[in-house]
């Protein structure tokens, strides 16, 4: 990097399970020259920041420290995993009405420093804290992104190529609509290089309950999930920070996609320097179709009981 060349920076909001973790697989993987970790309890991310920078000679150079709201000023990208956390046995919507007055604050507080940064949300329910956040901040649309359903798929295509012995980047497929309990799998397009796969009806079923109870059986197990999301956190920021223009299902504000229209949900987006630059109209099937209406209808029926 030269002298005259600006530094990279990325703001982790929220230093539980999920921020700490993606902080941490931003550091090993060196996505940026400074990391900003901010939390209510500022004593847990100044530790965390400390721990960090105890391994830094064994990465390379960064700049790692626990911050204020302050220091998202010229954040390239403030990533937001603040929030209450989700309890054994709950949906993601029922974290709405707690989460959403966290997000007001955090937001209001961001919005003083920083005006030119990407806002990426990965609270739950992450579609429905990402439309207000999106509301909240004025910003352009394309700079208010949701992790969406990029886990999800990334758990789907994993299913499918252990179920098939075929590596999961090769299976090339697609959970959309809500991250939770109405989203549906894009069984019309998914395929191995082209090819059909070759599953049965009951194999299908198995994969895609197997995909969206993953985080219920997780938490049941150890009471959280960080890991996967921490590596889909870390896709998105890599998207940006190097304007790949890779096809992403990041949740984003739709408009008349498919008749659907002002609501947050994960879809194919293009993800580069600027954002969601796109959102890639999916062909899918007249009941695929309707299974997304019915999510996204879910989820406006949630956001107008908010307003």
């Amino acid at each position: 990097m030269s002298a005259n060349s600006k530094k990279t920076k990325i703001v982790v909001i929220g230093i539980g399970a999920v921020g700490s973790t993606t902080a941490y697989t931003l550091l090993l993987r060196q996505r940026m020259d400074e990391l900003v970790l901010i939390d209510v309890n500022n004593k847990k991310a100044v530790g965390d920041a400390l721990d960090m920078n105890h391994g830094l000679p064994f990465l390379g150079k960064s700049k790692v420290w626990a911050g204020t709201y302050e220091d998202c000023r010229d954040a390239d990208i403030v990533i937001i995993t603040a929030g209450a956390a989700q309890r054994p046995g709950e949906t993601r919507v029922d974290l709405l009405k707690r989460n959403v007055a966290i997000f007001e604050s955090i937001t209001t507080e961001v919005l003083k420093y920083n005006s030119t940064g990407i806002l990426l949300i990965a609270s739950n329910p992450v579609d429905i804290m990402s439309y207000f956040t999106w509301k909240k901040s004025g910003w352009p649309v394309q700079r208010v992104i949701g992790s969406g359903t990029l886990l999800d798929s990334s758990r789907f295509r994993y299913l499918i190529g252990e179920k098939l012995n075929i590596d999961a980047r090769s299976i090339h497929a697609h959970i959309v609509g809500e991250h939770g309990d109405s989203e549906l799998p894009v069984w019309s397009l998914a395929n191995v290089a082209g090819t059909e796969l070759s599953l049965s009806e009951a194999d299908k079923e198995e994969i895609f309950v197997q995909t969206r109870d993953a985080a219920y059986n997780i938490i049941e197990a150890k009471g959280a999930t960080y890991y996967a999301i921490a590596l889909a956190l870390d896709r998105i920021c890599t998207a940006i920070l190097r304007n790949e223009a890779t096809v992403l299902n990041v949740s984003t504000l739709l408009q008349d996609y498919h008749g659907i229209s002002e609501v947050y949900l994960g879809v194919p987006c293009v993800v580069d320097r600027s954002g969601v630059r796109e959102v890639l109209p999916l062909s899918i099937s007249s009941e695929e179709k309707a299974l997304l209406q019915k999510s996204a209808d879910k989820l406006k029926g949630l956001i107008v009981s908010m307003v």
